[in-house]
């Protein structure tokens, strides 16, 4: 009787020990996403949606796919996301003559001078980092994009028969351009499913593109402070997967998510007419885990509808394919997903 008495007292004290841990990574993630909008803000001028988005990725420990014209800081905002976090960052100019090892690494022969030994040594790739810039990833061949599926994925690398386990935190953040598809190699459904996200983002207003246009012109350079650590960013993923999602809010992202394949029972006519193929299982994954890390950051303990009708378009846009009649009919993903928000109804108890 003994032995079970003490049994129980330490499982409570372990458990009240795993719950003050916590209150503590809870606390230091409030107390920091303030600072690191202020650290962001120094050097990016608007964009807050796709700020907000980055960010909601980054907590969820998610990768990014990031459409926009050239010239729109998008390289500019990642490399001061990862020093702001203090974390590795490498850039890889994707082109149509980058093969597989340029980005995963290769293997070379070493010759012992002395012994006259020879020997395999891998050479890794900027794939070894914690933040991997993919700039303009579908202008290379798909052979090329596919060295990227394995390590967002599994978040390691097989090369010449050995796996290598990337350092975690591990983020990948890629770019295309929409105005110019000449020479380009569209990204087939395999890679666009493993980003969490496909964040739009477009040109500033005119008060933004002026602040832009005085502060690249001039001699001063803002430096940015580290707020977080990639032990923080582990202990945030962590933190994020802990946050409950109530049963209608979860039965709401699968519908929207159900409701976009034209072969589902609930498909309303529009999708029936002009989608081929709709979201998967993760595009239900990526609305919870995004609606978790979002209601953290906004400071609450529970996800809401409103937390998954926000993120509906940066993660069903580019997992809905659309046919040839949508081309017709001047229709795209984002209007697609638009209408599902307006047809799919909310539960009644919703936690808003």
């Amino acid at each position: 009787m003994a032995k079970s008495e003490n049994f129980t007292s330490g499982g409570e004290k372990e458990q009240d020990e795993t719950l003050s841990l916590e209150r503590e990574i809870l606390d230091r993630l409030r107390q920091g996403r303030e600072q690191m909008l202020t650290q962001i803000r120094q050097v990016i001028v608007g964009q807050d949606e796709v700020i907000e988005a980055l960010m909601i990725s980054l907590f969820a420990g998610g990768h990014s796919l990031i459409t926009g014209a050239p010239g729109l800081a998008k390289t500019l905002l990642i490399r001061t996301i990862a020093r702001i976090l203090d974390l590795k960052f490498r850039r890889i100019q994707f082109t149509p003559d980058l093969m597989p090892a340029d980005v995963t690494g290769t293997e070379i022969i070493d010759e012992d001078r002395v012994g006259g030994h020879r020997q395999l040594r891998f050479i890794p790739g900027p794939l070894f980092t914690h933040v991997l810039l993919a700039d303009e990833i579908n202008r290379t061949p798909p052979k090329t994009q596919a060295a990227l599926l394995e390590a967002m994925e599994e978040r390691q690398v097989t090369v010449g028969g050995q796996t290598r386990l990337l350092e975690p935190p591990f983020y990948v953040f890629a770019t295309q351009n929409p105005i110019e598809l000449e020479g380009t190699y569209p990204l087939p459904e395999a890679q666009l499913d493993r980003f969490m996200f496909n964040i739009h983002i477009n040109y500033l207003d005119e008060d933004q593109e002026l602040a832009v246009a005085s502060r690249t012109t001039g001699l001063a350079e803002k430096e940015v402070q580290v707020v977080f650590t990639g032990e923080d960013m582990l202990d945030f993923a962590r933190l994020v997967r802990l946050v409950p999602v109530a049963e209608p809010v979860a039965r709401y992202a699968v519908r929207l998510v159900q409701t976009s394949r034209p072969e589902n029972g609930s498909a309303p006519p529009f999708v029936r007419d002009w989608v081929n193929w709709g979201a998967g299982t993760r595009g239900t994954q990526n609305l919870l885990l995004g609606g978790k890390a979002r209601a953290l950051l906004r400071g609450r303990l529970h996800v809401s509808c409103a937390d998954i009708k926000a993120l509906a378009p940066a993660v069903l846009r580019h997992r809905i394919l659309t046919n040839f009649r949508a081309e017709a009919d001047h229709v795209d993903a984002e209007e697609i997903v638009s209408r599902l928000l307006e047809v799919v109804p909310e539960p009644r108890s919703d936690l808003d």
